[in-house]
């Protein structure tokens, strides 16, 4: 298999995941629905969440196709630009982001890791540090609807 990151964002699609410390506890849930739109050279992700407490959040990435497997991006509170190759069926992102959190806000590093499933299934790994030290990892599902 080959990710394609505009093919597999292009359209609905529907992902849920969690957020677990280092020691394994989970610390909130989410639901989010993506719509992706591709021009061929900038695709932009509408990311809706929800939460397990009912909270709800907006992030609207735009992403530019950089060269043949490499792309760079941009979304409110992302510090400077992330950057991401693919490579096979495997997608790396990597930034830092000033995260909303019930109580503020949280500066935190993503190394963030895609695998192709299937042709309409992403799993997704983004391990999280802050000020360089782990914090936990969030695991989501993306299904192209």
């Amino acid at each position: 298999r080959t990710l394609n990151l505009a093919e597999c964002f292009e359209g609905h699609v529907r992902s849920q995941g969690q957020f677990q410390d280092v020691f394994g506890t989970v610390r909130r849930r989410v639901d989010v629905d993506i719509q992706g739109t591709w021009d061929g050279e900038t695709l932009t992700l509408v990311e809706d969440f929800v939460y397990e407490d009912g909270s709800t959040e907006q992030r609207i990435w735009t992403l530019l196709k950089t060269g043949a497997d490499t792309w760079r991006g941009t979304a409110p509170g992302v510090i400077g630009e992330a950057t991401g190759e693919e490579r096979g069926d495997t997608f790396n992102w990597q930034y830092e982001i000033d995260l909303p959190v019930p109580d503020g806000k949280l500066r935190v590093t993503f190394d963030d890791w895609m695998w192709l499933l299937s042709e309409d299934r992403l799993l997704n790994r983004a391990y999280m540090k802050r000020a360089g030290i782990d914090i936990g990892d969030v695991i989501i599902t993306f299904e192209k609807l």
